[in-house]
C-alpha cells in the first residue's frame, strides 16, 4: 500500500495536503471530535485567509514563491499539528490539557508559521522569499501579530509570536520565555509538526536535493525530535492504534536514502514532486539564486 501513496497526500494517503479545502475538512473533523460544541469558525476563516495569502490573492502580498516551503508543506504541517493536539488532549490529565481556545491559536500559528517567506508589494530588495530564510520566523511572528486581532484573538499574540519560533533557529529554544508550561508544550508540538510533516513527505528526498535553499539546515532533526521537543511526536499514536505513520514514513525515507548513498545510484531519486507556489517558474528562479549564492561563496 505504501507504494500507492500519492505525492501530494498525507502519510495516511487519505488527505490531499495540496488542497486547502481537504485539509480544512480533516482538521475540522479532528477539532470537533476533541472539543465538542466549540466553534471552528476562526480556524475556518484562517484557512481561507491562508489560501489567499499563499496563492497571491491577499492584497499587498505576492504569494508564496519558495519551492521547498510551499503551500503543501504548510497544510501538511497544520494537519500534523491538529493530530498532535488531539492526541495530546487524549493522553494527559485534565489540568495539562490545552483547551479549545489555546488549540485554535496553535492551529492558526501552524498555518502561518512560514508566512515570513512571502514577499510584500513594494519590496524591491528581494527577488524570492527564500532570501528571508535566516529571519523568516521573525517575519512570520509579525504577520501573526497583525492577523490574530482580525479574528478576535489579540490576547494570544504574545504567545503565538513566541511559540512560532519553535519552528526555526533564530532564537535558542531555552531562551523563549513562556510562563505557562502548556505553552512550551505547544511549542514542542509545533516544532515537531513542522519536522515530521517535512521528513515524512513522500518526495522528501527529491525536495531536499532539488529545492532546499543552501542556508536552511544547521541542526539535525533527530536532536530536536528526540531531545528538545521531548518525543512530542508520540502524541499522534493515540489516533492510530499505537502506531506512528509519520515515523514509519520517515524511516522509509531514511532507509531509501541509505540505499542511494550505498549504491551511488542517484537516478533512484526519480519522483517528480508537484509544486504549489503562486507562480509558474519558481523552481528555475530559486535554482538561479542558489547558483548566484554558490558563486559568491567561491569568489
Amino acid at each position: 500500500m505504501h507504494d500507492l501513496r500519492r505525492n501530494d497526500y498525507d502519510v495516511t494517503n487519505s488527505v490531499q495536503v495540496s488542497s486547502t479545502a481537504s485539509v480544512t475538512d480533516a482538521v475540522r473533523e479532528l477539532f470537533v471530535g476533541a472539543f465538542p460544541g466549540e466553534p471552528f469558525d476562526r480556524v475556518a476563516v484562517s484557512f481561507e485567509e491562508f489560501d489567499k495569502l499563499f496563492t497571491g490573492r491577499m492584497p499587498g502580498y505576492h504569494g508564496v514563491d519558495t519551492v521547498y516551503h510551499d503551500r503543501q508543506h504548510s497544510l501538511d504541517m497544520t494537519l500534523a499539528m491538529a493530530r498532535l493536539l488531539v492526541g495530546h488532549e487524549r493522553s494527559v490529565e485534565a489540568r495539562m490539557r490545552f483547551g479549545a481556545e489555546r488549540a485554535v491559536m496553535a492551529l492558526v500559528t501552524s498555518l502561518f508559521h512560514d508566512a515570513g517567506y512571502i514577499r510584500e508589494f513594494g519590496d524591491r530588495q528581494h527577488r524570492n522569499g527564500a532570501e528571508f530564510t535566516l529571519y523568516h520566523v521573525t517575519r512570520s511572528a509579525r504577520f501573526l501579530a497583525r492577523f490574530l486581532p482580525s479574528i478576535g484573538m489579540e490576547n494570544w499574540v504574545p504567545i503565538s509570536t513566541r511559540i512560532v519560533h519553535f519552528t526555526g533557529y533564530e532564537i535558542k529554544l531555552d531562551q523563549i520565555q513562556l510562563a505557562d508550561p502548556r505553552d512550551r508544550k505547544l511549542g514542542h508540538l509545533l516544532g515537531t509538526a513542522d519536522l515530521i510533516a517535512q521528513m515524512a513527505d513522500r518526495c522528501y528526498l527529491e525536495k531536499c536535493r532539488d529545492r532546499l535553499y543552501p542556508e536552511f539546515v544547521r541542526e539535525t532533526r533527530v536532536q530536536r525530535l528526540e531531545g528538545e521537543f521531548e518525543h512530542a511526536y508520540r502524541y499522534v499514536e493515540s489516533l492510530f492504534d499505537g502506531k506512528n505513520p509519520y515515523l514509519e514514513a520517515i524511516d522509509r525515507n531514511l532507509g531509501y536514502l541509505h540505499r542511494v548513498l550505498r549504491t551511488e545510484r542517484w537516478p533512484m531519486l526519480r519522483r517528480n514532486p508537484p509544486l504549489f507556489t503562486s507562480g509558474d517558474n519558481q523552481l528555475g528562479q530559486v535554482r538561479g539564486l542558489m547558483l548566484t549564492h554558490l558563486k559568491a561563496l567561491w569568489a
